[in-house]
């Protein structure tokens, strides 16, 4: 791949640069193994409950009740490590972690009513630690603004993106292990070692109080009408995803063959890391405002392709998995963006909030997307859900359009040449 880039683009040499600066190699290995598996362990819940209940439905809602758990730490988490700095809250909240997932792995193995499943699977959610929020707003203290800058936020997404994307298959090889909540627990030690290490690194307990927060009190970041904006195309993003995390096991479940589920899920990772590394070298449309809405329009018309050979040829999942290698080619692109555009849209002082807000928008459209998908497969068949995903991707991209304004009277985009400033008065 060539090193060089068009303007406001990131060469190789950058993410070189980013990840050998100084302080930055501790915090980025253990921040890979705190944020390894952040899809994995839901997967692994929902794959896990399913074969202790037989049913997709409350499996589906038990999964979707962590993401909206997730919503709410995500937010309260990074107000936190923005207002204290990350050891003392990432610490507590592993410490919270440890306690409810043992819990809900617990109620899951004795068969515990679905009240409790939920109830614990959200005191999971609000309690995974953020590493991520705190990884990404670490770049911004460690290297400055600038191309190198920007390839370290790539480098955030891209990996996460990796992340979500090959955690359902190590859950689909790990269902198949003597004891199916292998996924959960192995899922979890990754998560807690690595969140303990990031946080006792030195780099990241240098990192003291901020003097500077210009988010509103009650909204923080989300005080921004471009953040909002942002979390619009976000939650579409993650409600796409939502939906075919569910539909595609179910796909695989009719074919006879569950356990491939999860790795047709990885076969995303194939197209989505290779097209998103070109891409944020030449990202495109050039314009922030504009390309949040096309990759989310795109991506859902992508989406819409997987009904034809879950239709046509459900007992065959080899046309499934093909047409998701062009679907995934827009996953990471959109990941990249979302991280880009928050150097845009964010007050000042609120880089963990905000991407916080962020993950809140992916989650809840990650458990809107999972509980009725997990409906429409069981009454009309994974087709359906492919549809319906298509056309929230569409809606909301249709909403994002509508409020692209936002986005431009925000801030300058980084990832644009500087526009020459109107006069006063």
């Amino acid at each position: 791949m060539s090193q060089s880039a068009s303007p406001g683009g990131s060469t190789l040499a950058d993410y070189r640069r980013a990840l050998s600066a100084p302080g930055a190699r501790g915090p980025a290995i253990a921040s890979l193994l705190a944020r390894l598996p952040i899809a994995m362990i839901g997967i692994s819940a929902l794959l896990f409950v399913q074969r202790e209940t037989g049913s997709f439905a409350i499996a589906g809602i038990v999964s979707a009740s962590a993401l909206v758990g997730v919503s709410i730490g995500s937010v309260a988490q990074g107000r936190l490590i923005d207002r204290f700095g990350p050891t003392r809250p990432l610490l507590i909240v592993t410490s919270m972690f440890v306690t409810t997932m043992t819990a809900l792995v617990t109620a899951i193995e004795t068969h515990a009513p679905t009240a409790v499943l939920i109830a614990l699977s959200v005191a999971i959610g609000l309690s995974e630690p953020m590493v991520g929020s705190a990884s990404r707003a670490l770049w911004g203290r460690l290297l400055p603004a600038g191309p190198i800058r920007n390839a370290a936020f790539s480098y955030e997404a891209i990996s996460m993106e990796v992340f979500f994307i090959l955690g359902p298959g190590v859950a689909g090889l790990l269902i198949a292990a003597p004891w199916a909540g292998t996924g959960m627990v192995v899922g979890a030690a990754c998560m807690v070692t690595g969140s303990i290490t990031f946080a006792l690194s030195p780099t990241v307990r240098a990192w003291g109080p901020s003097r500077v927060n210009e988010g509103s009190r009650l909204l923080g970041a989300l005080a921004s009408p471009g953040m909002r904006t942002l979390a619009i195309a976000a939650l579409g993003f993650g409600m796409v995803i939502g939906f075919i995390e569910v539909a595609v096991p179910a796909a695989a479940t009719e074919a006879g063959k569950p356990a491939v589920g999860g790795l047709l899920l990885s076969a995303w990772s194939v197209s989505s890391v290779a097209f998103g590394v070109a891409y944020s070298m030449r990202p495109w449309p050039r314009p922030m405002a504009l390309r949040l809405p096309v990759l989310l329009a795109v991506f859902g018309t992508l989406v819409a392709l997987l009904a034809l050979p879950t239709a046509l040829a459900p007992a065959s999942l080899w046309w499934l998995a093909l047409a998701m290698l062009g679907a995934g080619a827009l996953i990471t692109p959109q990941s990249t963006t979302h991280s880009a555009a928050i150097e845009i849209v964010a007050p000042k002082g609120t880089a963990a909030e905000a991407f916080g807000w962020l993950l809140t928008a992916i989650t809840l459209g990650l458990a809107a997307g999972q509980s009725v998908s997990g409906y429409l497969v069981e009454h009309s068949g994974p087709p359906a859900s492919f549809l319906a995903a298509a056309g929230a991707a569409i809606a909301l991209a249709g909403v994002v359009y509508l409020r692209r304004h936002t986005i431009r009277s925000a801030a300058p985009d980084p990832a644009e040449p500087a526009a020459v400033p109107a006069p006063v008065g």
